[in-house]
């Protein structure tokens, strides 16, 4: 379960009030020629979240979408930090991201987010900050005994000997999505293949045109 409830994080100044842009949200999805929404990708570490991630970037870059990816490491060289890996520090780390995440959105970009993101209440929080089109949840399934196996940082090994703590999958706790709205098998198929079916789904639900 989430450790939300425990960290206050919607205490601002009510001198702080939203600035009203004189270009509108959309207005940028008209040039852009499609919708904005968050792709997010959750799954264990060693699932295939920032491959899958990446290979639906270039496929819909290539389409002339206006996109990008928010990485779970690269956003820990700068924004985030400032955080560790407890349960409270991933639930701020998710905080942080969806709201980010809400600002690429409004301009119209097709951002995907590759993260653990281990509790389903912190996704859920990232989902209602959105409208229900905006939000894409891709559940990257992939048994822990491939992902240990994969295991590209060494990340498991170091988990298994008791060198990191709170990992997930071993001795923290991994939620995985009861309804993603894509569901892929990293372990049955391709990258491409798994790739196309996150991009097969936007363009069945109109997320890539406008109507």
């Amino acid at each position: 379960m989430s450790p939300y409830n425990t960290v206050d994080v919607h205490v601002k100044s009510s001198d702080v009030q939203w600035h009203q842009a004189s270009v509108s949200h959309e207005e940028r999805e008209q040039a852009n020629g499609h919708q904005g929404a968050v792709l997010w990708f959750t799954g264990l570490s060693g699932s295939g979240k920032s491959t899958v991630a990446n290979a639906v970037d270039r496929l819909l870059h290539d389409k002339g979408c206006k996109t990008y990816v928010l990485d779970g490491d690269n956003v820990r060289h700068g924004l985030n930090g400032d955080l560790g890996f407890s349960d409270e520090d991933r639930v701020e780390n998710i905080r942080r991201i969806g709201e980010v995440a809400k600002l690429f959105v409004d301009a119209g970009t097709l951002v995907s987010t590759a993260f653990i993101s281990p509790f389903a209440a912190d996704r859920q929080l990232v989902r209602d900050l959105l409208s229900a089109h905006q939000f894409v949840e891709v559940f990257i399934d992939t048994p822990l005994a491939v992902c240990e196996q994969r295991d590209p940082k060494g990340l498991y090994k170091k988990a298994r000997a008791g060198e990191i703590k709170h990992f997930t999958g071993i001795d923290s706790a991994y939620e995985a999505p009861m309804s993603p709205e894509v569901h892929v098998k990293t372990a049955e198929q391709s990258v491409e293949q798994c790739a196309q079916q996150v991009v097969d789904y936007l363009a069945q639900q109109g997320i890539l045109s406008i109507a």
